[in-house]
C-alpha cells in the first residue's frame, strides 16, 4: 500500500471515529431528543464503530465506557446533597430573604437590569440552580421592569447572564461539582483559581449594565405589585415548569426574617475554612431546617419531603444521563477519535498557554455542537485533560494548576458560553419560561443572547486573558508558563505514532 492510499484509509476511519458525536449532535439538535435518549443511541453507535476501528471485543469497549463513568461516583453523592440543599434553600425562604434584601434598596428603571443580574448572581449561588433561579426571577423582575420603565430585554438578558454565576463558582452546582471532578481537582481550590475572575467578571458587567441604563426611568418600583401583577395564567404556568419558584415568589411577597441568609452564609463559611465538601452541604440543609422552622416556613415533614425530592430529582434525571455521557466520553477517547482535534491545537501551539487557550476553544466550540452545557463537561473534559497531559512537561504542582483551569473552562465556556448560543438548551429555556410568565412580550432565543452582557465578558475575558498571559494580573488565575511548564519534543509524532 502506497503513502497515499495510507493516509486515504487513514482519513475514513477518523471521519468514521467522529461519526458518533455527528449523530449526538443531530439527535440533540436537529431531532431535540432529551439528553436521557441521545446519549445512550450516540454510546451505542460509538461501541461498535470502537470495535471496527480497534478490533477489540465489545466486553473491552464497554469496561472502558464503565470505568470512566465510575469515576464520577463521588461527584454523583456531591450532586444528590447539592440537590438537596438547593431545594431547602428555596422551600425554607433563603431565597426570598436574598431577594428582599436587595429590593429594600429601592429599585427604579434605571438599576432593576442591575439589581436583577446581582440578585441572581448571589441566588444562583444559594441555590445552585441557573435553571431554578431564572424561573423564580424573571416573573418578578419581568413585570417589576415594566412597572418602572425599564429596557425589558437588558434586564431579561441581566437575569439569565446572572443565573450563570454561582453555576460556574458555587459550591453547591451540579457543572461545578462534575467539572472538577473530572479534572480531580478541589472543589475549595477550584473556587480560590477562579473566585477573583468571577468576581471581576461580575463587577465589569455590573458596571456596563448600569451604563446602558442611564437613560431610562429614575421611578421606584415595589416588589409586592411586580408580584402581584403576574397574571393567573403566568402563575399557572410557572406552577407546572418550577413549583419551587413560585414558591420563592409568595415568599417574597408575604415577607421573611433576614435572618433565612444564614444557612448560605455558612454553606460558603464552611467550605472557604476547608471543611469537606459533603459536610458543608449537610450543614447547609439542616440550618435551613432549624432557622425555617424558627421562622415558620418548614417543618420537618416537609423538609424530608424536600430532601427527597432533591435526591429524586438528581437520580431520575442529571445523574443517568451523566453516567450515559461520561461513557459516551469514554469510549470515545478510547478509539482515539479526537485525535486529529488534538494533533492541530498542538501544532497550532508555541507555548502551553497556546494550548490551554485551544483547549478553552474546544469547550466553546462542544457548548455549541451538543447545545448542553453538561454534556459538554461531560464529553469535553477528557478531552482538554488527554491533550494536555500527553503534550505538557511539569512538576505535580503544576499541572494541577493546569487542571484547575481546565476545570475553569468546561464549566464556564459550557455555561457562560451558552448566553451567547441562540440554539442553546439554556437560551430556549429562558426564551420559554420568559414568554410564559410575560405575556407583553414575544421573546426569542436572540433576544436572551442580545444584550447577554455577563455572557460576552466572561467568553471573551477568559479566551484573551488566557491566550495572552495577562491572566497574570488577576490574582491566583495565573497557569504556569515556560520554562516551568514545557510542550513535549515531538508531541505531535507520538500522536501520529499511536493514531496508526
Amino acid at each position: 500500500m502506497n503513502n497515499q492510499e495510507s493516509n486515504s484509509g487513514n482519513a475514513f476511519v477518523s471521519i468514521i471515529k467522529f461519526l458518533p458525536l455527528l449523530l449526538f449532535i443531530v439527535l440533540v439538535i436537529v431531532l431535540k431528543q432529551d439528553l436521557l435518549l441521545a446519549a445512550p443511541i450516540a454510546t451505542t453507535a460509538a461501541v461498535l464503530i470502537a470495535m471496527f476501528t480497534t478490533k477489540q471485543k465489545f466486553s473491552a469497549i464497554y469496561d472502558i465506557g464503565v470505568e470512566n463513568a465510575s469515576k464520577l461516583t463521588l461527584v454523583f453523592f456531591i450532586l444528590m446533597f447539592a440537590f438537596g440543599v438547593a431545594e431547602c434553600f428555596m422551600a425554607s425562604g433563603v431565597g426570598a430573604a436574598i431577594i428582599r434584601i436587595a429590593l429594600s434598596f429601592g429599585v427604579s428603571g434605571k438599576t432593576v437590569a442591575l439589581v436583577g443580574f446581582l440578585v441572581t448572581c448571589v441566588l444562583s449561588i444559594a441555590t445552585g440552580t441557573s435553571w431554578g433561579t431564572f424561573a423564580a426571577c424573571a416573573p418578578m423582575f419581568l413585570w417589576l421592569n415594566y412597572i418602572v420603565g425599564g429596557d425589558i430585554i437588558l434586564t431579561v438578558c441581566s437575569v439569565a447572564g446572572g443565573t450563570c454565576f454561582g453555576d460556574c463558582i458555587g459550591f453547591i452546582s451540579d457543572t461545578t461539582v462534575l467539572s472538577s471532578g473530572m479534572q480531580e481537582v478541589n472543589l475549595l481550590d477550584r473556587f480560590k483559581h477562579q473566585g477573583i475572575w468571577s468576581l471581576s467578571c461580575m463587577i465589569l458587567t455590573a458596571i456596563i449594565i448600569l451604563l446602558l441604563s442611564m437613560g431610562l426611568s429614575g421611578e421606584l418600583g415595589d416588589a409586592t405589585n411586580a408580584v402581584d401583577a403576574i397574571p393567573a395564567e403566568a402563575i399557572t404556568a410557572l406552577e407546572t415548569e418550577r413549583p419551587s419558584a413560585l414558591i420563592l415568589l409568595q415568599q417574597v411577597k408575604a415577607g421573611v426574617p433576614m435572618y433565612m441568609v444564614l444557612p448560605l452564609i455558612i454553606v460558603i463559611g464552611l467550605a472557604v475554612t476547608g471543611v469537606q465538601t459533603m459536610l458543608c452541604l449537610g450543614a447547609g440543609m439542616l440550618s435551613a431546617l432549624l432557622l425555617g422552622m424558627l421562622a415558620g416556613t418548614m417543618d420537618l415533614t416537609q423538609w424530608l419531603d424536600i430532601l427527597l425530592a432533591g435526591f429524586g430529582d438528581a437520580g431520575s434525571w442529571t445523574i443517568v444521563m451523566m453516567l450515559w455521557v461520561a461513557a459516551f466520553g469514554g469510549v470515545m477517547s478510547s478509539m482515539k477519535a479526537f485525535d486529529p482535534v488534538a494533533k492541530l491545537v498542538v501544532k497550532l501551539s508555541k507555548k502551553v498557554r497556546h494550548l490551554m487557550g485551544w483547549c478553552a476553544v474546544i469547550c466553546l466550540a462542544g457548548d455549541a455542537a451538543l447545545a448542553d452545557e453538561t454534556a459538554e463537561i461531560a464529553t469535553m473534559s477528557p478531552i482538554i485533560r488527554s491533550i494536555v497531559e500527553d503534550n505538557v512537561d511539569g512538576s505535580p504542582e503544576a499541572m494541577y494548576t493546569l487542571r484547575l483551569r481546565l476545570a475553569t473552562f468546561a464549566d464556564a465556556l459550557g455555561v457562560y458560553g451558552s448566553q451567547l448560543i441562540p440554539w442553546h438548551c439554556y437560551v430556549v429555556f429562558y426564551a420559554s419560561i420568559a414568554n410564559a410568565v410575560y405575556p407583553l412580550y414575544t421573546f426569542t432565543p436572540m433576544d436572551i443572547v442580545s444584550k447577554n452582557v455577563m455572557g460576552l465578558v466572561a467568553v471573551s475575558s477568559m479566551l484573551i486573558l488566557t491566550f495572552t498571559g495577562l491572566d497574570k494580573y488577576v490574582p491566583m488565575f495565573k497557569i504556569p508558563e515556560e520554562p516551568v511548564v514545557k510542550l513535549k519534543k515531538y508531541n505531535t509524532a507520538k500522536l501520529v505514532e499511536v493514531t496508526k
